[in-house]
């Protein structure tokens, strides 16, 4: 039996023969993933409005799919091999492509239903450089699915911190703490200014446009609240309220609840890194398979991150 699901997409068709073609030189990847769910979780955090272009990139550590926007903001979920249940990496050089964030997210979703004791089968590319999705479940009903790929109109910026000589100030907060701070700075908008201090050890929102809010953390009182801070001198920073928004407006509430935390670090020039650890749960075949062998760890993590620069007119900076 085969189950078709449908889209209004052109970008999106179905076709099992592609499926079955891996065209003259056969697929860079084949993998298998049991959690689909987990993986729609992570993209949707990175879905801040509705028309998007991502860039996949598989390499043999595994998965990236990045985000942009106006080189002001990057974002970026790794899914790494541990994740996937097989993942057969045979590329000589890294396949990136282009494709609908949306598309993507809405056609994995199609399968979060069905992958309770099977496993999605992921294969790039098909015979016209498509990404194909199958999955056999129980019941012997095939799903399949052909997303179209484009050739990415730009290179990714390389963000990194690792660079910068020295102790980078940081501070890691529970998830949820984050989010609900964020969501309140909306109200004055416009521009939030992050100040992190090292005496004494807190962290200071503070949002000025329609009004006058601030937030402050103080690690001493609030311990339960942190999770790690480092700071060895004062530093302060803008951000437009909008791309710090993006960095957590759309955090599903199954990453909410589980609230493994989430860091942000400031480097050189004010660059903001967030990022969110995000558990994926093992299905319950993984949890049996797991029980039988004691190699797998079911504490497995994938990670989102972004980069969001500072507003240009801020030149102070570190405010040292």
């Amino acid at each position: 039996t085969h189950t078709h699901t449908q889209t209004q997409s052109r970008e999106h068709r179905m076709s099992l023969e592609s499926l079955n073609n891996d065209g003259g030189e056969g697929p860079e990847l084949i993998c298998l993933l049991e959690n689909v769910q987990g993986l729609v979780d992570a993209l949707t955090s990175v879905r801040w409005k509705k028309q998007q272009d991502a860039i996949c990139e598989f390499s043999e550590h595994g998965m990236v799919i990045m985000v942009e926007e106006w080189s002001c903001l990057q974002a970026r979920v790794y899914f790494r091999k541990e994740l996937f249940r097989t993942y057969e990496y045979r590329a000589d050089v890294r396949p990136r492509f282009g494709v609908s964030l949306g598309l993507l997210v809405d056609s994995l979703s199609t399968f979060t239903s069905s992958t309770g004791t099977t496993a999605l089968e992921l294969r790039y590319p098909g015979s016209d450089m498509q990404l194909l999705l199958k999955l056999i479940d129980a019941n012997n009903t095939c799903i399949y699915a052909e997303i179209r790929t484009r050739i990415p109109d730009m290179i990714p910026k390389d963000y990194s911190l690792e660079d910068t000589v020295g102790i980078l100030p940081s501070f890691a907060v529970k998830s949820g703490a984050l989010k609900e701070a964020i969501d309140d700075l909306e109200w004055p908008g416009s521009s939030i200014q992050i100040t992190i201090c090292p005496e004494p050890p807190s962290v200071i929102f503070r949002g000025e446009g329609h009004g006058d809010l601030q937030i402050q953390f103080l690690y001493n009182s609030q311990a339960d609240l942190f999770i790690a801070f480092q700071c060895e001198h004062l530093i302060s920073f803008k951000y437009k309220y909008k791309f710090l928004r993006a960095t957590t407006a759309h955090i599903p509430s199954s990453i909410l609840k589980d609230n493994r935390g989430s860091k942000l670090t400031i480097g050189r020039g004010g660059l903001l890194k967030v990022q969110h650890l995000v558990s994926v749960r093992p299905t319950l075949a993984q949890q049996q398979h797991m029980d039988s062998n004691s190699n797998l760890q079911p504490g497995r993590v994938s990670y989102i991150e972004f980069y969001v620069m500072p507003e240009e007119e801020d030149d102070g900076g570190d405010g040292s």
